[in-house]
């Protein structure tokens, strides 16, 4: 089972491509702008990406350690973590396949604590090199998202450090394709992630997904 929760939250992170290009994508493609002149852009593409997913996996560990001591401290025989989880993950189905968008009120909840978070990136522009780019990305990974919110969950039920940081890894991989072909000016690829089918396709699987943890609880 651990197995398809990597792979639910690979695709989970293709499927919200669209998503990540309406809070993300923008950045990556400005990189032009702060990049050194006569610099390859690809190194600091791919840096900015790898800080970002740094980001998703050290918040999953963080989820997945005080998953493990919450169920350590709760004494029930409700699996707490897990219907939390499988609840997030219905909401998280139905909005990508934009059924309801009721997740986008968790990305407000964050907003305060990214206004104090934001203004450090902007510390970092020029870039004089890619690892510079890394701790852009590494902080631009905090930025409040519904996606990740939920995928976090998985983490928390997964109550294991290495365990949740592995989901949140998997996340951060789904999300490459659509930011890196934003990126590099690869726009033709950008409609397979966006289009409703396939939208519809991933969503009707963490669905099933779901109802099958449901049954197993």
């Amino acid at each position: 089972m651990l197995e398809i929760n990597f792979l639910g939250a690979f695709l989970i992170g293709i499927a919200g491509g669209v998503h990540c290009i309406g809070m993300c994508g923008g950045i990556a493609s400005a990189f032009s702008f702060a990049i050194p002149k006569g610099q390859s852009q690809l190194p600091y593409i791919l840096s900015y990406n790898l800080g970002r997913i740094l980001s998703y996996t050290l918040a999953g560990a963080l989820t997945g350690f005080i998953g493990g001591i919450a169920s350590v401290n709760i004494q029930t025989s409700i699996p707490i973590l897990q219907i939390i989880s499988i609840v997030f993950l219905v909401l998280l189905a139905l909005y990508i396949g934009d059924w309801y968008k009721g997740l986008s009120a968790l990305e407000a909840l964050g907003a305060k604590v990214w206004k104090r978070i934001s203004p450090i990136s902007k510390k970092l522009i020029p870039f004089k090199n890619p690892i510079y780019t890394v701790a852009y990305g590494a902080i631009w990974g905090w930025l409040p998202c519904g996606l990740v919110y939920s995928v976090l969950t998985w983490s928390l039920a997964s109550e294991s450090v290495f365990q949740g940081a592995l989901i949140m890894f998997s996340f951060g991989l789904g999300t490459l394709p659509t930011l890196i072909a934003t990126s590099i000016g690869a726009g033709f690829l950008v409609p397979i992630f966006q289009h409703r089918v396939t939208r519809k396709i991933i969503s009707l699987f963490l669905l099933c997904f779901a109802l099958i943890l449901t049954l197993k609880l």
